[in-house]
């Protein structure tokens, strides 16, 4: 898993070798954390959400719209994405915002509709899954290290 991260600059330096102090950070990121297992696998099913999300985040100006619903959706996603942005007024945020509220008085809201529970529920198990399996791939190969210095 830590040669095939899904993140580009993380998978691109695992694969040349010089990745070897990306994967030293993070062996000692999960061991720092109060020594709960439960807490590390935690923390990584966050880090691959949030990740996911800002995949579907930057395939955004690849989706070409068809309708002004569409438009507004695809300004909605824009507008609510959590971004590290310095102030919400800077230049273009309050602009793109007040594209969206005008686009709003013409098409109507859309509804942004929240996901059923079910499928919340399917991507935390996926999520969680796949970091349980991370965090004792790690543990793992601290393990290996630890036996390989000792012995």
């Amino acid at each position: 898993m830590l040669v095939n991260t899904g993140i580009p600059v993380l998978t691109d330096l695992a694969a040349s070798g010089s990745g070897n102090s990306v994967h030293a950070a993070q062996i000692a990121a999960w061991q720092t954390v109060d020594g709960s297992p439960e807490f590390a696998v935690a923390r990584e099913a966050e880090v691959l959400a949030v990740t996911e999300e800002l995949k579907h985040l930057d395939a955004i100006p690849d989706v070409t719209a068809t309708s002004l619903a569409g438009v507004v959706a695809k300004l909605e996603m824009i507008v609510g994405a959590d971004r590290e942005i310095d102030s919400p007024d800077d230049f273009p945020w309050s602009h793109i915002a007040s594209v969206l509220r005008d686009m709003k008085a013409i098409v109507g809201d859309i509804g942004m509709d929240r996901p059923e529970r079910a499928t919340v529920r399917t991507d935390i198990a996926r999520h969680w899954e796949a970091a349980t399996k991370l965090v004792a791939a790690l543990e793992e190969e601290d393990a290996l290290e630890r036996c390989g210095q000792t012995g």
